[in-house]
């Protein structure tokens, strides 16, 4: 969602669209990547008929929403929700969503190759099983079709960038106005030095503040049961009533799963050669990426399965950027593909936790030295990756998944 003018706006969002893509899921991108708000405006008559309502409390304090369905008190934030469904309606962003499952043409026929590449299918059973053009095959594909399709999300994002000087003056006066009454006259000159001198220290800079919103592709046996029967056409088979009704029907929905905030203090140390630009980047895609591992933790649907890298030690290239502070649990899980259907399932192989020493800083570089990493003169070992404690007999490719 594209905010009205901000400082460093044009490098916020610049630096949004060059950020790479989360490496931890399928890049199921389609052609809109962003939108003005201010063109669905939210009527007084929208607002009491959307359905969705209105919580306090915690959530409120929290800054985020407690429930699906259900905004907090905030008046911009329960407008934003409102705001991105006017907009998926508009766009059809949930048709666009299949559409790409399917690999629809121009001319409205579809595909299984996507599924069939993403469902991890052996190349020969696939081919064996879609020759054979039979009830089997048919199933094979509507079975692995919903639990893949029904993993797909978008992520909406409200970014802001503000100066840290207003903060910081409001809090400057308050330390004044507090030293003040200090009856010692002594005292209270030290206390309205140590206020300027904070002032000085906390003007600096700027903090980016990212809100994003998750959504999930609301699919199911009825809604694929009515998309294979009514909707789907194939190259060999086009049919322009069917193609119409895919353009415009409104049974793909997206629903609402919950959001999160993450705030980056931005300052422009003398410690690096970087840019201002390059520093309101290098902050900008950090926040991005805390907020999609605060969305991961609270929301496990949305949380991916990663690959262990190596078995002993027990490695794995997420760190940092993940959010990984030392501690965390992870189940281990083995991927099993069923001999008959093709089907894959997941056996679970035990739990390892995350050893607080050697976690990977995978956050966002610009490629020059970061003085975030605590180098400490050469002190601490560089790392590629994050070791894991706990079990054994693991192997390089089996898969592990976060704990609440």
């Amino acid at each position: 969602m594209e905010l009205d003018n901000f400082p460093k706006k044009d490098t916020v969002i610049k630096a949004y669209y060059n950020a790479p893509f989360p490496d931890k899921y399928n890049d199921h991108t389609i052609n809109v990547k962003s939108f003005n708000p201010r063109l669905y405006p939210i009527s007084e008559e929208e607002r009491a008929s959307s359905g969705v309502k209105k919580t306090f409390g915690g959530a409120l304090k929290q800054g985020l929403f407690a429930k699906p369905g259900e905004a907090n008190d905030d008046p911009a934030s329960y407008d934003d929700t409102l705001v991105i469904r006017k907009f998926f309606k508009d766009q059809k962003v949930a048709n666009k969503m299949v559409a790409k499952w399917f690999n629809r043409q121009p001319d409205g026929s579809f595909d299984i190759e996507l599924i069939a590449d993403r469902g991890m299918f052996d190349a020969s059973f696939l081919d064996t099983k879609t020759a054979m053009a039979s009830s089997d095959g048919i199933s094979l594909l509507k079975t692995a079709g919903l639990d893949l399709i029904y993993n797909t999300f978008v992520v909406v994002s409200k970014m802001n960038f503000l100066s840290n000087e207003i903060p910081a003056a409001v809090i400057r006066e308050g330390a004044i106005l507090a030293a003040k009454e200090i009856k010692n006259g002594l005292l209270q000159a030290a206390a309205i030095t140590a206020a300027e001198v904070a002032y000085k220290k906390a003007k600096e800079g700027y903090s980016v503040w990212t809100t994003s919103y998750l959504y999930q592709l609301d699919w199911n046996d009825s809604i694929q049961h009515v998309f294979y029967n009514n909707l789907y056409i194939d190259a060999s088979n086009n049919d322009a009533l069917k193609k119409e009704l895919f353009d415009t029907t409104s049974l793909f929905q997206l629903k609402f799963i919950g959001a999160e905030k993450s705030r980056s203090l931005v300052t422009f140390s003398l410690k690096t050669k970087r840019t201002e630009e390059q520093i309101v980047e290098l902050a900008t895609i950090r926040n991005i990426d805390a907020v999609f591992a605060k969305l991961q933790k609270s929301y496990d649907i949305f949380m991916p399965k990663t690959p262990l890298y190596t078995g002993n030690p027990i490695t794995a290239k997420i760190g940092m950027k993940e959010g990984l502070e030392g501690g965390e649990k992870f189940e281990v899980f083995e991927q099993v593909m069923d001999q008959k259907t093709g089907v894959i399932s997941y056996k679970s192989m035990g739990k390892i936790e995350v050893d607080k020493n050697l976690i990977w800083d995978n956050r966002f570089n610009l490629g020059s030295e970061d003085p975030d990493s605590g180098d400490d003169n050469g002190k601490k070992p560089i790392l590629d990756r994050t070791t894991f404690k706990g079990g054994k007999n693991y192997y390089p490719g089996l898969l592990i998944k976060q704990i609440k």
